[in-house]
């Protein structure tokens, strides 16, 4: 069994083969990190987000949308895996066909995180700049207690979106555009 200890931290592909012991957890510079088992509220945004941004992608052959904390590596050495709630890579990054086994070699153009009520901002936000600074383009900060989205991107001040604003990126979604308000209903 591969496991982490106080000399000696996981690689990526280390932590990819580690069994699943029925806790979610992360890989945060090499050590294994435990989370909490989000609500099903929490579950319920993420489904939405990926039907809405998910079938968009499928109607227009725009790429492909992950969800259920799939695995993105975001640092190397020491390594991190960060399970993303929900991203979407496009087929430019990934190509059309089976994924490959294992953690892919890029990270997607946009991730959505949803906030849970014992979630706090400070971890939150550095976990966006986390993705941000390994190459995610954009990352949308769900709070399900405000209903409200944080935009972020490496090289602007976040935005905020709520009730009928629009999420709306065009540059990596094309026409996509859906009311906030529709990934909390």
């Amino acid at each position: 069994m591969i496991t982490a200890t106080a000399h000696r931290l996981l690689t990526a592909a280390e932590y990819a083969q580690i069994p699943d012991r029925g806790i979610p957890t992360e890989l945060v510079r090499g050590r294994v990190i435990e989370m909490n088992v989000p609500a099903p509220r929490h579950g319920e945004i993420c489904s939405k987000v990926d039907r809405l941004v998910g079938n968009y992608a499928d109607d227009h052959g725009l790429g492909r949308v992950v969800i259920n904390d799939s695995g993105v590596i975001t640092e190397h050495n020491p390594d991190t895996v960060r399970g993303a709630d929900v991203a979407f890579y496009s087929f430019a990054r990934v190509p059309q066909g089976p994924l490959p086994a294992g953690y892919l070699d890029v990270v997607p153009e946009l991730v959505f995180e949803v906030r849970s009520p014992t979630d706090r901002w400070p971890r939150l936000l550095a976990k966006a700049g986390e993705y941000l600074e390994a190459g995610v383009s954009v990352v949308c900060l769900l709070d399900q207690m405000s209903e409200r989205v944080l935009v972020c991107r490496a090289d602007e001040l976040p935005w905020t979106l709520h009730g009928d604003d629009e999420l709306h990126l065009p540059d990596i979604l094309g026409d996509f555009r859906v009311p906030v308000r529709r990934f909390f209903e």
